[in-house]
């Protein structure tokens, strides 16, 4: 569905990438899948803003699937039902879902699945790729620009008006990228959370300098 395996030490995109870049849009019924599917084949995917005319992209290093109402860690859980906040997360895949955390962190997740199944992946990191002044500015730093899910808002230059923007369009779309090898990938319970914390529904690529530091990961 991405572009062919790479060789290159899993964070190294920056100096390797010498190959044209993969097609502009992912391949139909790609965020159609449960969250949990979706969320390890994100790995390599980018993200690209132009928000406020200005081109910031990377590549995503880390997600958490959030599986359905069945799943008390979702904003989209049973005991919260559907309500003006969450909306978003039961419109079909492909949508923004963007919410406030702390109030103070705008939150990037991908709906996922059929309309009204209430599932999604949040974005918890990104490799910067492009427009790293322009993120620099924005975070008001040079590093840790896009490592964790609020630093990765605000570099991107992502607000609330984006909550319900369908990702194949700009100011932010969500691009194929690169396909990992499965021996990149690490596999950990979710980060942050009361709620099914033992739940092993973070993915991440192994070694890199943006993901979460957790214990407990494992292949």
């Amino acid at each position: 569905m991405r572009m062919r395996e790479r060789n290159a030490t899993p964070w190294a995109w920056h100096s390797r990438i010498r190959d044209p870049l993969p097609p502009e849009r992912l391949p139909a019924g790609f965020l159609d899948r449960p969250a949990e599917a979706v969320a390890p084949d994100l790995l390599g995917c980018r993200i690209a803003s132009s928000i406020d005319g200005r081109q910031t992209v990377g590549v995503i290093v880390e997600t958490e699937a959030y599986v359905g109402p069945h799943d008390p860690a979702s904003h989209a859980a049973a005991r919260i039902g559907k309500t003006a906040r969450n909306a978003t997360m039961f419109q079909a895949g492909g949508a923004a879902y963007v919410y406030l955390s702390y109030g103070i962190h705008w939150c990037l997740n991908v709906v996922t699945g059929r309309e009204g199944e209430g599932t999604g992946v949040l974005i918890r990191a990104l490799d910067p790729l492009e427009g790293t002044d322009v993120m620099a500015e924005r975070r008001g730093r040079a590093d840790q620009l896009c490592s964790g899910p609020g630093r990765l808002g605000q570099a991107l230059g992502i607000t609330g008006d984006l909550d319900g923007h369908r990702l194949e369009h700009p100011p932010l779309r969500l691009l194929p990228g690169w396909t990992l090898p499965c021996s990149a990938i690490a596999v950990s319970p979710r980060i942050g959370i009361r709620l099914a914390a033992d739940w092993p529904l973070r993915f991440h690529i192994r070694g890199h300098p943006s993901v979460s530091k957790a214990r407990g990961s494992a292949s």
